[in-house]
């Protein structure tokens, strides 16, 4: 099967409202907005956060600038995405970006020929292992759905632009091959998806929560695999991905359940709405939900 271009685009673009809904959504039950026992108890009743506007942030803006690369090239090149990150970011610095993208991207903005170079040099010359190569790379993986080699490897692309350490590699590459499935209207396996993930701690979190029961409490989930307090890939992907198998086909089910892991917890909802939304589709989730989200660019 080999997609033709607007198939390929209409997958990325089903899987990014998704992504930026869960974004949104997560952002809401962050404690500077509310103490967490009431943010608790609207999780209970499955209440909606009561703000009239949800804003998404970094997770979404990155995913936009992925999606345009995808859309402008057909695959990911380097450069023009690391460009696309670094004008993003000077747009609107405050969208919550993470430490590694405070000090990456401005040095990207200045040197974009030497993007690789600085991504490597972060985190005393380890690279960046955090979360953020895997929350916008859901949508790669719906475009290159019909080839699972090839989202690993453009995955992986993707990734080293901002995340040179291994890890941050294999946590986009576990999300891009959850995202894939779903597309191909398979359940996101975590035994598939750990069987393409590079061997190491992100590999690890997934058979560990594939071993996890799936009535299992999402607390006592995200307690047994890290719901990205660490803002680490292997601290967030495994849990995230676990909610995503949980509820395959109900992704405000899926969303309501990754908000109740708490932690980074925009983050965790950006993976599990990307990966769910890409064979739902978001169409099924509440109207006041539509009305609150921030709109994303027609563009």
């Amino acid at each position: 099967m080999v997609l033709h271009p607007e198939d390929r685009r209409r997958a990325a673009r089903t899987s990014l409202e998704g992504l930026a809904y869960g974004d949104a959504f997560g952002e809401r039950f962050f404690p500077r907005l509310r103490p967490l026992p009431a943010s608790r108890r609207l999780i209970a009743d499955r209440t909606a956060p009561p703000e009239p506007r949800w804003h998404w942030t970094d997770d979404t803006a990155m995913a936009l600038d992925l999606v345009a690369v995808l859309e402008t090239h057909g695959e990911v090149v380097a450069q023009p995405l690391a460009q696309r990150f670094a004008a993003t970011y000077r747009a609107d610095p405050g969208r919550g970006y993470g430490s590694g993208m405070h000090a990456l991207l401005p040095r990207v903005a200045a040197a974009p020929h030497a993007w690789e170079e600085l991504a490597g040099l972060l985190f005393g010359g380890e690279g960046s292992l955090g979360n953020g190569a895997a929350m916008r790379v859901a949508p790669l993986g719906a475009w290159f759905h019909d080839d699972l080699d090839r989202v690993v490897d453009q995955a992986a692309r993707s990734a080293r632009v901002t995340h040179a350490h291994p890890q941050g590699v294999a946590g986009a590459v576990a999300v891009a091959v959850a995202a894939a499935l779903c597309a191909r209207g398979e359940a996101p396996d975590l035994g598939a998806v750990a069987d393409r993930t590079p061997a190491g701690p992100v590999r690890d979190g997934l058979l560990r929560a594939a071993g996890l029961p799936p009535a299992a409490d999402p607390g006592r989930a995200a307690a047994e695999l890290g719901s990205g307090r660490q803002i680490r890939a292997d601290d967030t992907v495994p849990f995230a991905l676990w909610c995503a198998a949980r509820h395959p086909d109900d992704l405000e089910s899926a969303l309501w359940a990754t908000a109740a892991g708490f932690g980074d917890v925009d983050t965790t909802c950006a993976v599990t709405g990307g990966v769910v939304a890409a064979r739902t589709g978001v169409t099924a989730l509440p109207e006041e939900w539509r009305a609150r989200r921030e709109p994303l660019p027609e563009s």
